[in-house]
């Protein structure tokens, strides 16, 4: 098994960064890739952006390209998001997951989520 723990979330002023944490602990081997989703109050929890374990290969959802960054570092076990340029519309709890392959849709496990405020 995969433990995830993210941290870093809170309230921050429309234009503000805040960064993300996810720490990993276990089977961390097993993991092919690192993403972050994140979820609004009623809405369905959506692709963020997603980071290869060992070779760092990155993607983006089209509404964060060029304002969030994901990055890793695997000697710690910890995957960042950092998040510029924040707009209200990004509020949601963002999640940490392990992926088995580069699918978004092939999650193994999910930390328990950070809230992110963004106010307008």
């Amino acid at each position: 098994q995969v433990q995830l723990v993210e941290s870093g979330g809170g309230l921050v002023q429309a234009g503000g960064s805040l960064r993300l944490s996810c720490a990993a602990s276990g089977r961390t081997f097993s993991m092919y890739s690192v993403g972050w989703f994140r979820q609004a109050p009623g809405r369905e929890r959506d692709f963020v952006a997603a980071i290869t374990w060992v070779i760092g290969r990155t993607r983006y959802a089209d509404s964060v390209k060029g304002r969030f960054t994901i990055s890793r570092d695997n000697v710690k076990n910890m995957v960042y998001l950092q998040m510029n340029g924040l707009k209200p519309e990004d509020t949601a709890v963002y999640y940490c997951a392990a992926l088995r392959t580069w699918s978004v849709d092939e999650v193994d496990y999910w930390g328990q989520g950070t809230q992110v405020t963004v106010s307008s």
